[in-house]
């Protein structure tokens, strides 16, 4: 029977056994956001976090799918993983080892994605000791001694964030779409029910009037709609090739294009913006220190420093990030080396400088609408007691996300018609 089983699911096609094996991937996940850690009080926990909802605990229970109200093994999420992404990325415009290291290839960045998980396990040990500190000072919380609580918890916590990161690396690797965003994407959806129930009896209890209720409905598909608008635009800018004899053949002298998104970064500006504001003030919720506390209370979500700060990260990481992945002077020379050019610029320098200047442009423009979409919906629903699961930023990475994982079903899809193309002209050619 077990060699029966392996010969059907080596019959199944790969786009859906990619696709069940990200399911199934998810689903250990969402299994995982419902085993809490030992020796923690889930009563008291979940009431902690139902009158926290609107501040930098919401936030972290929003990213981590309802982990953090469990106080689960997965309770820190994927955050510590992205935070250890950012030091990296930014690590490597600075160390010169680091940058050698991203320009040897595949060996290269096997290496930075070997120090990013070391990053990981240090950032995670320093989060689980901060959050079970503070735990463990809050009377009736723990059900055992506090140093016990605080060394269990740490390991459990780090343990969880790492297998979290392995869970997402096999995603990428043997899945669909990207493994780290599919998981917060999921947590994500898997609070929106919860959120529509809420707001449903927020609208039954009078607190929230039903009018209201249609224009948070509204404003909700519009900044759907705007979201998928500017994701699927584009820049063209338009590509020569010059025609090359080579023996008696001639090649090139086509007219192509290059296209450039407004929105180059993604939802990784939005995550690693929140992601980078979460870990200092999460930690400093736990430290009694005035001063502290003070400058806890100014990055609550919601207040003018924490919506400015927010969007100052935003548009860096967009800049930041799109110069990390997007290289104008490699598509030159590139261009260059295959008789390509840009209608009116010369080849080499001058057209890596018009192709960043046009890049530059865009991405003020797709900083500014991530920016919008992430800030202004959340004020508004701020003003009207909306559930925190509504705001612009989770509506942006759960469409983001969506977008790029179609995407690469419709990419698997047509590659899988053209290996059958080819595979039927074989057989038609033995014939």
């Amino acid at each position: 029977m077990a060699v029966g089983a392996l010969g059907n699911i080596a019959r199944i096609p790969e786009l859906k056994r990619r696709v069940i094996f990200t399911l199934l991937m998810l689903l250990v996940y969402r299994i995982g956001v419902q085993i809490p850690t030992p020796g923690i009080n889930t009563g008291m926990i979940k009431d902690l976090f139902a009158r926290a909802q609107q501040t930098l605990f919401g936030v972290i229970d929003m990213f981590t799918g309802g982990a953090m109200e469990n106080f689960s093994i997965f309770a820190l999420g994927i955050m510590p993983y992205i935070s250890a992404s950012i030091i990296l990325q930014l690590l490597t415009v600075v160390v010169p080892h680091l940058e050698r290291l991203s320009k040897e290839g595949e060996a290269g960045r096997k290496k930075i994605t070997q120090y990013t998980r070391y990053g990981t396990v240090l950032l995670a040990l320093v989060q689980g000791m901060g959050i079970s500190i503070g735990l463990a000072r809050t009377q009736g919380m723990v059900y055992v001694p506090p140093l016990h609580f605080v060394v269990l918890s740490m390991i459990t916590l780090t343990a969880g964030t790492a297998f979290l990161m392995w869970l997402g690396e096999q995603i990428t690797e043997k899945g669909i779409g990207n493994g780290i965003s599919l998981i917060i994407f999921a947590g994500i959806v898997a609070r929106m029910p919860s959120a529509l129930g809420n707001t449903i009896q927020l609208v039954r209890t009078g607190d929230m009037g039903f009018l209201v209720l249609l224009f948070l409905i509204l404003l909700i598909v519009l900044v759907i709609g705007f979201v998928v608008f500017v994701e699927r635009g584009q820049r063209r800018i338009p590509v020569q090739y010059a025609k090359r004899v080579v023996g008696r053949r001639v090649y090139g002298g086509q007219s192509t294009h290059l296209p450039l998104k407004i929105n180059t970064a993604g939802v990784i500006p939005p995550i690693f913006a929140s992601s980078l504001i979460v870990f200092p003030a999460t930690i400093a919720q736990f430290i009694d220190v005035p001063v502290v506390q003070s400058v806890t209370n100014w990055l609550r979500p919601g207040t003018a420093v924490y919506e400015l700060i927010l969007v100052a990260l935003i548009i860096f990481f967009c800049y930041f990030y799109t110069a990390v992945t997007f290289n104008p002077v490699d598509v030159a020379d590139n261009m260059k080396k295959y008789g390509g050019y840009i209608p009116g610029i010369r080849p080499g320098k001058k057209t890596a400088e018009y192709i960043d200047r046009v890049l530059t442009r865009l991405t003020f423009g797709g900083a500014i609408y991530i920016s919008a979409v992430c800030v202004l919906p959340s004020v508004l629903m701020g003003q009207f007691n909306a559930p925190f699961y509504f705001g612009g930023t989770s509506l942006l990475i759960v469409v983001g996300v969506a977008l790029d994982t179609l995407a690469q079903i419709e990419s698997h899809m047509i590659q899988r018609r053209y290996e059958g193309f080819l595979r039927t002209g074989r057989i038609k050619g033995r014939r």
